[in-house]
C-alpha cells in the first residue's frame, strides 16, 4: 500500500505502508541506535513523535514481551528505510509488522532516510504527517490543521493513572528492602528494573501526586522519571520537585528528571535543534575527566545560567555540543543525570548511577 510523509516545510517523502494503515501526525525525529526499535516505540519519551530510524535495516531480531518498556507503543508513527519480513532471533514471539498493526500504529518504509535525517539536522525537528489515506495535498492540509508537538502536554497523557509497586529482585547484603517513591513522567520499565536489583522497591506514582501523597509513604529516596515534551508544561510537578527536593530526602532525577530539577532551582530550559536520540553520544563526568558513551533521548536542556548561587553544579557535559548532562547538588542528597543510564549502550558502563543513589540512601539513613 502507498504511503506518503509530508514534513511541514512542504517536503514530501513516498514510500510504502507498514503497520496498521490510517494517518499519524507528529513531531519528527531521529535515532541514531542500531538496535532497540522495540524499547525506542514503547519509550514513553517518544509520544507525539514519528520516530525516524536511521539504520537501514530494521526488524530482524522480532519482537519479544521481555523488550517492552511500558503498557505499549508511546511513539506516533514509524519511519525507517526498510522492515525486515523475517526475523530471526530464538527469543522473537513475532514480526516488527504483526506488532506494529496489532498496536496500531502507522508508519513508513522505502524513504530516504538518510536525506530525511540530514533534512532534520540542517532545519532541525518538524511537525510532520505519514499517511496512506491521501495524497500529498491531502496530508499537508491535514498536518496545517493539527496542534504543534510543543502545545501539547505529553507527560499528562503517558503518566499512570494510579500508583503501583515494582517488587525488588535483588538483594542486600542485610536483607534491607529500601524504599523508593517515582515520580512518573514517562518512566522506562527498565529503570524500575534497575532498581529492582539493588534490592529497590520503588511505588511509581502519577505525575499529579502531591508531595504530600509522596511522603506519606516515608520512601527512602525519591526520583523524577523521564519523560516526553516541553518542560514549560510542568509547573506543577516543578512545584512538587521543590518540595520533595528540601524533604531530606534523597534525590534522583533521569533525563526529564534532570529538567525538572534544575527547574526547581530556577535554571530554564531550551529546545535542542535536533535533540540527542541514539545509543553513541559521548558525555564527559568532570569530576574524574571520564567520558562514557551514553544512550540517549531528549529534545530540550537545561540552560544553567539560572542556577547560579542554588548550590547545584554541574557534573556532566555532552561533548558533541557542551550541553548540561547532569547535575549535583552541593549540600543536598539532590544528583540527576540527563541521559539514560538503564538503556545499557556500554552494556552497563552507566549502571552505576543506581548504585550511587542507593548508596546516597544508605548514607542518609545511617546504613
Amino acid at each position: 500500500m502507498r504511503s506518503v510523509l509530508v514534513l511541514e516545510d512542504g517536503t514530501v517523502f513516498e514510500g510504502s505502508a507498514i503497520g496498521a494503515p490510517g494517518t499519524a501526525i507528529g513531531e519528527v525525529v531521529f535515532s541514531t541506535s542500531m538496535t532497540g526499535y522495540q524499547e525506542m516505540l514503547t519509550d514513553p519519551s517518544y509520544a507525539g513523535q514519528l520516530l525516524t530510524l536511521t539504520y537501514p535495516l530494521i526488524g530482524n531480531y522480532g519482537v519479544t514481551d521481555a523488550d517492552l518498556e511500558s503498557r505499549g507503543v508511546q511513539a506516533s508513527g514509524f519511519i525507517v528505510k526498510h522492515l525486515c519480513e523475517i526475523p530471526s532471533n530464538w527469543r522473537s514471539g513475532e514480526s516488527l509488522q504483526v506488532f506494529l498493526e496489532r498496536s496500531g500504529v502507522v508508519g513508513i518504509q522505502g524513504i530516504d532516510t538518510r536525506a530525511l535525517t540530514r533534512r532534520l539536522r540542517e532545519r532541525g525537528v518538524m511537525m510532520g504527517i505519514v499517511t496512506s489515506e491521501g495524497d500529498a495535498d491531502w496530508a499537508r492540509q491535514r498536518l496545517e490543521a493539527s496542534p504543534h508537538y510543543a502545545a501539547i502536554n505529553y507527560v499528562r497523557r503517558v503518566t499512570t493513572p494510579e500508583p503501583y509497586v515494582w517488587e525488588p529482585t535483588g538483594k542486600r547484603e542485610d536483607g534491607r528492602v529500601f524504599e523508593v517513591s517515582l515520580i512518573d513522567c514517562g518512566v522506562k520499565y527498565n529503570i524500575l528494573r534497575s532498581l529492582a536489583e539493588y534490592g529497590v522497591r520503588t511505588t511509581v506514582f502519577p505525575c499529579t501526586a502531591s508531595a504530600e501523597e509522596v511522603l506519606e509513604r516515608n520512601p527512602d529516596g525519591i526520583a523524577f522519571s523521564p519523560g516526553p515534551g516541553d518542560p514549560k508544561h510542568l509547573e506543577d510537578v516543578v512545584a512538587n520537585a521543590q518540595r520533595l527536593i528540601h524533604s531530606g530526602k534523597p534525590v534522583f532525577g533521569i533525563c526529564l528528571g534532570n529538567q525538572i530539577v534544575g527547574k526547581a532551582f530556577g535554571a530554564g530550559t531550551f529546545k535542542l535543534q535536533f535533540g540527542h536520540r541514539g545509543g553513541n553520544h559521548p558525555v564527559q563526568e568532570l569530576e574524574s575527566g571520564r567520558v562514557y558513551i551514553t544512550s540517549q533521548n531528549h529534545g530540550y536542556a537545561v540552560d544553567p545560567a539560572g542556577l547560579e548561587g542554588k548550590g547545584l553544579e554541574v557534573t556532566h557535559v555532552n561533548l558533541n555540543d557542551g550541553t548540561v548532562e547532569g547535575l549535583r547538588h552541593r549540600e543536598l542528597p539532590v544528583f540527576t543525570i540527563q541521559y539514560h543510564p538503564e538503556a545499557n549502550p556500554g552494556p552497563r558502563d552507566n549502571a552505576y548511577l543506581f548504585n550511587r543513589f542507593v548508596e546516597a540512601i544508605e548514607t542518609s539513613k545511617g546504613a
